[in-house]
């Protein structure tokens, strides 16, 4: 009996020793690193803004009906500022690739000048408003960062311009010797801008995106026929003229953009 109880004592020890020994410290492993995030450019997003923009236009002076020159072409231009709003669809493919197609409107106050010469008392002139202006088009860009996109964009693009009011280019000008119509004028655009996620500036909005943009755009000529509007107007302004004009719009613009899909999941790590 005695001996049972000295090996029963001594298998105890032994047992203790044991689990103890497992009950030492771990080697330190390292914390593991938190999944990045995938950005994901996929999907609707409508934007809003404004900026500057001015145009250009070739015109000069022709007979009317029979389209004769009278006068050989002469550059008017404008200047102003607009606003933008719009919508769009992109595709991320191929990694960093992104693709898209979208339609935009915009509206303010770009005017300028439209002039005809060709009178017996030292030309007429009056102001020649872009009123609105849209487009519809393709972009092709590549993420020079996540959250950063650089593209280039092209497409149709329509044109809304105003009347015009002639009176005499004498100081102080005058009352209104012709007048010409309101006009549409069709053509295409081409542009390019950069896109980025606010985050880039501190700010923590996700799904809200900055984009700048610059557009030129070209538009076909028309021909404005000018209507007397004084008894007698034929002595100033030739019976059956019109003025042409050709004009090419440039803008740029700074518009909020909002992602409707913005973010998407980690990328889970593997350990």
């Amino acid at each position: 009996m005695k001996k049972l109880v000295i090996a029963l004592t001594a298998l105890a020890a032994f047992t203790g020793s044991a689990s103890a020994a497992d009950l030492a410290a771990r080697p330190y492993t390292k914390a593991p690193v938190a999944p990045a995030a995938v950005y994901n450019w996929t999907g609707f997003y409508i934007f809003g803004g404004g900026g500057g923009g001015l145009w250009n236009a070739d015109s000069n002076v022709q007979t009317f009906p029979g389209a004769v020159a009278i006068t050989r072409d002469q550059r008017l231009g404008g200047s102003g500022w607009f606003g933008t709003v719009g919508i769009g669809y992109d595709w991320q493919f191929g990694g960093r690739w992104v693709a898209g197609i979208f339609g935009d409107g915009q509206f303010g106050d770009i005017r300028g000048s439209l002039s005809d010469p060709f009178t017996f008392i030292g030309g007429i002139e009056g102001r020649e408003k872009l009123k609105t202006s849209y487009a519809a088009g393709v972009r092709v860009g590549y993420l020079v960062a996540p959250n950063v996109l650089s593209y280039v964009n092209g497409g149709y693009s329509g044109s809304e311009w105003s009347g015009t009011s002639l009176s005499t280019l004498a100081a102080g000008g005058g009352p209104t010797l012709a007048t010409t119509g309101s006009f549409q004028r069709n053509g295409w655009f081409i542009g390019g801008g950069v896109e980025n996620n606010l985050d880039i500036f501190g700010i923590s909005a996700p799904g809200w995106f900055m984009k700048t943009e610059y557009r030129s755009a070209f538009y076909d000529r028309v021909t404005l026929p000018e209507t007397c509007t004084v008894a007698g107007c034929g002595a100033v302004v030739p019976t059956g003229t019109a003025v042409t004009f050709k004009p090419w719009v440039q803008t740029i613009s700074t518009s909020l953009v909002y992602r409707f899909n913005w973010g998407g999941a980690p990328i889970q790590a593997k350990y």
